[in-house]
């Protein structure tokens, strides 16, 4: 792949052969973060699991302390009861077979994360094909499901992020914006490594943490030691 000379230049002060502290690694990060636009900071972290094995599945959720930096537009199914609060709470949609109906029909997507409070999971269910696809299926691990769809919602826009494995073992999750700076960076990117450390499996063997590179949008990622998680 053909990286442009932003790039390469970026990379040239990265020394690949070092494991970065991660309060040097996001400033390295930040520096290198060179596009016109508010770059978006990513920690990609490769576990020592095998995502086949469903005991071995690394999955939740986490609310990171200076939020993402992205307006999140949270989809609510709930009953009529829950509607006030829901909205109260900042939810941009709030129904039931009315919104299934809107996204069946209309083909309709104008949202980031979808609440659903547990009574509804039936309905909801019939958008597998919909939402699965495009990580949006409401889930109890990740909070989604709940019958507190009000603080589902306060979460979700406080900066809840979602983090799993894909099927290389990798979690890939944004931990803010260039424009946060290194301190506040690093504080959402321990408040992640915690949780994922938190969240390791009984039937995971040998080394958790294997690797972890933070990136920006536009820019070449950067090796971040692990020893200090302690797994």
């Amino acid at each position: 792949m053909k990286h442009g000379k932003k790039y390469v230049d970026s990379a040239k002060a990265v020394d690949y052969a070092k494991q970065y502290e991660s309060a040097e690694a996001l400033d390295l990060v930040c520096k290198n973060a060179k596009a016109k636009f508010d770059e978006t900071i990513e920690a990609h972290i490769r576990l020592g699991v095998d995502s086949r094995h469903a005991d071995q599945q690394v999955r939740g959720a986490v609310v990171l302390p200076n939020g993402t930096g992205k307006t999140v537009r949270v989809c609510v199914f709930c009953k009529e009861d829950k509607y006030e609060a829901a909205q109260a709470a900042g939810a941009e949609y709030v129904g039931g077979q009315d919104l299934v109906d809107k996204i069946m029909k209309e083909n309709w997507m104008d949202f980031d994360v979808v609440v659903a409070s547990p009574d509804m999971m039936g309905l909801v269910g019939r958008l597998g094909k919909v939402l699965g696809p495009r990580g949006l299926m409401p889930n109890p691990k990740a909070g989604t499901v709940t019958p507190d769809v009000a603080k589902a919602v306060t979460e979700a826009k406080a900066g809840k992020i979602e983090y799993r494995l894909d099927k290389t073992n990798i979690i890939h999750c944004p931990i803010g914006k260039a424009s946060f700076g290194a301190a506040k960076l690093e504080e959402n990117f321990n408040t992640l490594m915690e949780a994922v450390v938190k969240a390791k499996p009984a039937a995971a063997k040998g080394t958790y943490l294997k690797s972890c590179t933070v990136t920006s949008t536009m820019g070449p990622g950067v090796p971040v030691a692990t020893a200090k998680y302690g797994v």
